[in-house]
Parts: C-alpha cells; sequence; structure tokens
C-alpha cells in the first residue's frame, strides 16, 4: 500500500507577512502605472529586482521598502507592510520592546534626488487682457550638496490644435522677456527674499531661466535638509496664451494644486486631462471643483500623489465670450439689452464698492503677493500707480464717511504691484504713500480693534495689532526709508500691507471670532480712541 504523502507545512507568519508586502507593492505600483521594471529604475535598483521582490523570490529590505513607498506616494502603506512583516522577522512585538518607525519617512527620496517638491500652488488668473501666471513651490533639499538654482520654464501655445499655425503666429510674435516681466521671491523667514534670475533658453514660444537663490543683498543656498518656498510670477498676453495650463511634474512632489480664476462673466467650462510615460492621455481621475465668489469664479484640482514625469493640463472655453479680430476676448453683450432706466443702484456697502471699481474678495488678486516695484527704473509707471490710487479714493469717499481713516492698496484696483495709500484720520495730516513697504518691527503691545476692508465691506471684525509697526519703505530713487506708526495709523497701515502680502485683516482674527453685518455694527462713523 503506497504511503500517504507527506502533509503540507502551513504557510509561517513571516511568509504571510512577506506575501500581503509584495501584494501590497503591486497594488501600488499598479495603481501608479508602472512596470516592475520602470518602478525599478525610479527605485535605483537592478530591472529584474521588483520582479524578484513580488514573485518572493527576494526578501524586502528596509531600503527597499523606504524606495518603494517614497517612489509609490502609498501614504505609508507600503512602509506599514513592510514593518509588520520586519516585527516578525526580529521577533518583535513583545511588550515594552515594540519600536516602529513614523509611518511615512519623509525626509527620504532615491538615491541621486537633490530637490523634492512637497507641495506646489499653481494659480492661472485671467485678469484684463492677460493671463497672470502665480507659482509657489514649497522645496526640500534631500541632497547632500547646497542648492545655488533652480530650473523654471514658460511655454505658451497660442494654437495647441494647429501646430503649423501656432509655430507661425508665434514667429510673428514672439514672446519676450520685457512682456513676461518674470519676479520670483524666496519665503525664508523671517524675510522674503527677491531672487534674481539668469536666461537658459530663449526662443518664440518657450523660455527657460535659473531662478538663483541670491540678490544684490547677498546669497542664500538651500543646505541638505532645509526647506523653503519659492514663489515665482509672470504675465502672458492673451494674444499669446492658448486655452490650456499644464503642470509637469519634473522632480518628486508630494502635492499638486492648481487653480484657474477667471471673469465669472466669461461662463468658463473647465475640463483636464493627464499623460505619463506608461499611459496616454486621460481624463483627470478626479473632477475640477469650481467655486464662484462675485465676479470671479475659481476652478481648483488636487492630487496628493503626483507620477513622476506626467503632465497634467486643464483646458477650459468661454462661453460667453467673442473673440475680436485681433485675438482678444471679450464678453459677450447680454440676449436682452439692459436700458438705463431698468438699471438698479448698487444696494449693499460690498456692491458700492464694486460699483467704483474696488476688487471683491474671491479674486486671484487679493490672495497673492503684490510685485515688488524696481527702482528707480519704475519710478513713473509708480507714480501712475499712485495717481490712480487716490482717484478711486476720491470716488470711494462720496460713498462713505471714513472717520478712522481709509487706506487702498493697488491689488484693490486691479494692478498687482506693491504699492498702497493710506489717509489718515486727522484731515490735516498728508497722506501716506508705501512703495514696497513691509513690517519689519511691531511691538509686544497690542489692541483689538473693529477693522472693515472695502473689498468686503459689508462686515466688520475684531482684529488684534500690535500699537507700534516700524516700516521699510522706498522712495522714487529706490532708496529704503524706515517710518514708525503708532496706534490708529499704524493699523491703517499694517492693514493695507496685509493687503500687499495676499493677506485679508479676518485671516488674523482669532479662532471662532465672527464678523459682524454692518446692519449690527454700531461704531460706524464713530473714531478710534486710545
Amino acid at each position: 500500500m503506497p504511503s500517504p504523502p507527506p502533509p503540507t507545512s502551513p504557510i509561517s507568519p513571516i511568509e504571510r507577512a512577506a506575501q500581503t508586502f509584495a501584494a501590497e507593492l503591486s497594488r501600488w505600483r499598479v495603481e501608479r502605472g508602472l512596470t516592475k521594471k520602470q518602478l525599478a529604475t525610479q527605485m535605483g535598483f537592478d530591472p529584474s529586482y521588483v520582479s524578484h521582490v513580488e514573485g518572493r523570490r527576494h526578501r524586502p529590505t528596509e531600503d527597499f521598502a523606504r524606495r518603494a513607498e517614497a517612489v509609490l506616494s502609498a501614504g505609508g502603506a507600503i512602509w506599514l507592510r513592510f514593518q509588520d512583516y520586519d516585527d516578525l522577522r526580529h521577533a518583535r512585538g513583545v511588550a515594552g520592546q515594540s519600536h516602529r518607525d513614523p509611518p511615512v519617512p519623509e525626509q527620504w527620496m532615491p538615491p541621486g534626488t537633490g530637490l523634492i517638491v512637497e507641495q506646489e500652488l499653481a494659480t492661472l488668473a485671467f485678469i484684463g487682457d492677460a493671463y497672470r501666471c502665480v507659482i509657489r513651490r514649497s522645496l526640500y533639499n534631500a541632497g547632500t550638496e547646497p542648492v545655488t538654482r533652480y530650473l523654471v520654464r514658460v511655454a505658451v501655445d497660442r494654437y495647441p490644435d494647429d501646430p503649423e499655425l501656432s509655430n507661425k503666429h508665434h514667429r510673428d510674435h514672439p514672446l519676450t522677456f520685457d512682456e513676461l516681466d518674470l519676479r520670483a521671491w524666496c519665503d525664508d523667514p523671517p524675510a522674503r527674499e527677491p531672487m534674481e534670475w539668469r536666461k537658459k533658453h530663449d526662443r518664440d514660444a518657450f523660455k527657460e531661466v535659473w531662478l538663483l537663490f541670491e540678490n544684490a543683498n547677498g546669497r542664500f543656498p538651500l543646505y541638505p535638509g532645509e526647506r523653503v518656498t519659492i514663489e515665482y510670477a509672470y504675465t502672458v498676453g492673451q494674444e499669446k496664451w492658448g486655452r490650456w495650463f499644464q503642470r509637469a511634474v519634473r522632480l518628486p512632489t508630494r502635492r499638486l494644486t492648481v487653480r484657474l480664476d477667471f471673469p465669472t462673466e466669461l461662463d468658463a467650462q473647465v475640463w483636464g486631462v493627464e499623460t505619463s510615460l506608461s499611459a496616454e492621455e486621460a481624463p483627470l481621475r478626479t473632477p475640477v471643483s469650481r467655486r464662484a465668489e462675485g465676479d470671479r469664479t475659481w476652478f481648483e484640482w488636487t492630487t496628493d500623489a503626483p507620477t513622476l514625469n506626467a503632465r497634467y493640463r486643464l483646458e477650459w472655453r468661454f462661453r460667453a465670450a467673442r473673440e475680436t479680430p485681433n485675438g482678444w476676448l471679450t464678453a459677450l453683450p447680454p440676449a436682452v439689452p439692459i436700458v438705463p432706466a431698468q438699471r438698479h443702484a448698487p444696494r449693499t456697502p460690498s456692491e458700492r464698492m464694486r460699483s467704483v471699481g474696488v476688487v471683491q474678495r474671491g479674486s486671484a488678486l487679493l490672495a497673492h503677493t503684490a510685485v515688488p516695484l524696481r527702482l528707480p527704473a519704475d519710478a513713473d509707471g509708480g507714480r501712475d500707480v499712485v495717481a490712480r490710487l487716490f482717484a478711486a479714493l476720491e470716488r470711494i469717499e462720496e460713498m462713505h464717511i471714513f472717520s478712522k481713516g481709509v487706506g487702498l492698496a493697488a491689488p484693490q484696483i486691479g494692478l498687482a504691484v506693491a504699492i498702497a495709500v493710506v489717509r489718515p484720520a486727522d484731515p490735516s495730516t498728508e497722506p501716506l504713500v508705501l512703495v514696497n513697504p513691509r513690517i519689519v518691527d511691531a511691538s509686544p503691545r497690542t489692541d483689538e480693534r473693529y477693522e472693515g476692508c472695502l473689498s468686503f465691506f459689508d462686515v466688520r471684525g475684531l482684529v488684534p495689532r500690535s500699537l507700534r509697526i516700524q516700516v521699510e519703505h522706498m522712495d522714487w530713487n529706490g532708496e529704503r526709508r524706515l517710518s514708525t506708526f503708532e496706534r490708529g495709523l499704524a493699523r491703517l497701515v499694517a492693514h493695507e500691507i496685509d493687503h500687499l502680502e495676499g493677506r485679508l485683516y479676518d485671516e488674523r482674527m482669532p479662532a471662532g471670532s465672527p464678523l459682524v453685518p454692518i446692519t449690527e455694527y454700531r461704531e460706524t462713523g464713530v473714531p478710534w480712541s486710545y
């Protein structure tokens, strides 16, 4: 009688944990659209290594798990599966002896990595007759050498569906550095340093520049292990910008947000597509959100796991626009003409401010840092901005009495430059003109007072501010000046500087502090008293 076959050995807990790790790795690799060879290459391994691990011919190592987690941006899932395996392998888990590393290794990237982008916010706003692009990136130096420059690209394509026409158009109307007016800054708290830049490529529809971690005042390299946020901005006329905005992931990136800011009256329709090294063009995996506020509509899309070398593109059309012979867009006239007798006078305080040209909350102009003037070169343009600000104040003061004083920043009249004016409460005091201002010192003594803002004038809010501030600003010759302001004037000046830094006063209010509707506010017409 033949002997019975030997019993099959049950799979050990360690083998089961290795099997679970391999399955998790495979799941995320497929989710990211990578072959085994592509993943191995991005991780810095031999092309066959991932195949061996998934086939359980090789056991996972800590180094392998860290690289896989970082490249696949698995939110800690791969790393935790490795920890389960590693606990069993080392017989850890006994009470008092268990030790786990953080669930996601935040400062590890594949070998050879220099910079990683921890977060990018890319905003494109259609303002007047031009597109204003602002890119803000939070960088981490994961390499071993100081970083002294950062490469950025600007590419336009007026007719993306007709390359021949687009090439001819840009030959006849080349993109220039003068019109781009490229500006860049490095936020290295507590300072915000302007960054110089140097051309790399200059073509009709394509520009590449090096942003330098330096300026006339010195150098500020990004050393290994350090973090910093950079921001750069440029402008392109609508006659050169096609209706698409693309972000290419050229560095390992943890989070990417793309935002479009369009006039509501143009009735924009927005959609998105993505491509990668291993996949053809396909719709974005998540929808583009839409939010309308006042005369602006924002469209936003975010991914927490952008694939390296992927391209994410938002496209749009303006349903309530027509194109003029010179290629510019204008809003379509209303289907039924509105005769003057049918128009209604603005009713609310915010509507009245909008009617005299004050940009309202929700516009990208109020959410981004204004561009500093380069003086004395920009002096004539700056004086023109000041004249426009005072002209706007005249219109505003016809609608409201400002017993506490009043200020106006250039972004509030549609100009993204770092100029503000302040008219003090005392009519005998000369108005202030603040050019490239920044607060360099503030008293620890503060108080709370109600403030209003012309850009959302229907409410008031209780805001804490220093009773004395010292402000650095510039004259038209480019000379730096220091001025000290106290009490109510310090509050007015600080409010306008906030505008130039892309901040509204409600962001400074204590958590849970409510905005008071103007109908309930009892201090209109009453000056601040100290």
